[in-house]
């Protein structure tokens, strides 16, 4: 374990001195490299140690029940709103874990008073952060696996973390003592172990159902043992001596015999394919009611579908009259709306005696008038007979009588 930790000491915490990234090393960086694109990634990486080195998995995933991120998540935009989420509460977590009190954000909380709270905290531990808060906002990025990577760094610092220099296992080379003829395997006899095995397991046909019983309980037992898995408890002496002691058994030697390779090669590919044969046909009559069942299902759903066109075509038949039925019944609704107000309205009735008045008095005018017309018609006549009369009374003179003189 001592040199699986020692090999990641990548960032900033080397020889028990924690520092960041170009700080107590002399380096001073006047400009941006091509390659300083990819140093996020970098970052990144050594981030996901150093939150393996502070059990995050434990404390902080499984509590939260988040799942564990890649080794690239802050580095590259998959879903903003979830890598900005994601990245507020580890960095609440790692202040935690860093010694200062922090409140967890809230899915709901202004992102702007979150940063610079986050950031606050982070110059509070003495690093600097010369960049616009809105760089956070995104969830990703060089900034976002920055602030992360000094908050785990001060985490480490807070529970006592140093790292130590990897210890390398000397290895003494000792000479092999065991005979070249009993060190050997020969082709030919890794071939007849092979056919030996394949014959004694020619007959076994594997059952379906015992296979699923034993992956079932196989499933089981590494589930119940997956705790035991992830620890190795083997000694490395030990390991070592059992890899000295079995390196000879594993050397291969293949000697270039080619008499009757090419019919052996024939033989054994005949052998494998009549095998195969065999054993599908034996799983094709293991499967066979399974088989009839799935066509009788397919069967049985094809005409459940055929059933539902024809339904859903009636269905679109019987909505397309609706509509036109509920069109002439909003046409008839109108119409009777529009006769009701018109009985239901007063206002032509009175119209109508306004108008019969007016004839009224038109009328009555009219007969004044004609009165006044015949009356001068009378008065003109009258006169014009008297005048008549008179032009003849005027015309007749009497002659005077001659017997008196």
């Amino acid at each position: 374990m001592t040199a699986a930790l020692a090999v990641v000491t990548t960032s900033g915490l080397e020889d028990g001195v924690p520092r960041s990234r170009g700080e107590g090393t002399g380096e001073v960086v006047l400009e941006r490299g091509p390659g300083a694109a990819y140093h996020m990634f970098v970052v990144m990486e050594d981030l996901v140690e150093k939150l393996k080195l502070l059990r995050y998995e434990e404390e902080f995933l499984r509590k939260s029940n988040l799942k564990a991120p890649s080794r690239h998540y802050f580095a590259l935009p998959t879903n903003p709103g979830e890598q900005f989420y994601m990245f507020c509460t580890l960095a609440a977590w790692l202040i935690n874990k860093a010694g200062h009190p922090f409140e967890q954000p809230q899915e709901y909380d202004d992102p702007n008073a979150t940063i610079s709270n986050i950031l606050s905290e982070l110059r509070s531990f003495g690093r600097t952060a010369d960049f616009p808060p809105s760089k956070l906002k995104s969830g990703y990025g060089e900034h976002v696996c920055y602030v992360l990577d000094c908050l785990a760094e001060e985490a480490l610092k807070y529970i006592g973390f140093t790292w130590k220099r990897p210890i390398y296992p000397v290895e003494e080379l000792e000479e092999e003592s065991v005979a070249e003829d009993d060190a050997e395997l020969t082709l030919n006899k890794v071939d007849e172990e092979f056919v030996e095995e394949e014959t004694d397991n020619e007959e076994n046909f594997i059952d379906l159902n015992v296979l699923k019983a034993q992956t079932y309980h196989l499933d089981m037992n590494e589930t119940a043992k997956q705790e035991d898995i992830l620890e190795s408890t083997t000694d490395a002496a030990e390991w070592s001596l059992e890899v000295e002691r079995v390196l000879p058994q594993l050397k291969v030697t293949i000697r270039t015999d080619n008499k009757g390779f090419l019919d052996k090669l024939h033989n054994e590919i005949t052998r494998t394919l009549e095998k195969i044969c065999s054993r599908e046909k034996y799983i094709n009559n293991q499967l066979e009611n399974l088989v009839q069942e799935y066509r009788a299902a397919q069967a049985q759903l094809s005409e459940a579908k055929e059933r539902y066109q024809q339904g859903n075509g009636g269905v679109t038949e019987r909505t397309r009259l609706l509509s036109e039925v509920m069109e002439e019944l909003e046409k008839v609704k109108q119409e009777m709306e529009e006769k009701g107000s018109s009985m239901t309205d007063g206002a032509p009735l009175v119209k109508v005696k306004q108008s019969l008045t007016k004839l009224k008095q038109e009328t009555v005018e009219m007969d004044i008038r004609i009165g006044i017309v015949e009356h001068t018609l009378l008065q003109s006549k009258l006169k014009e007979k008297s005048n008549m009369t008179r032009n003849m009374h005027a015309t007749v003179i009497p002659e005077p009588a001659t017997g008196f003189y």
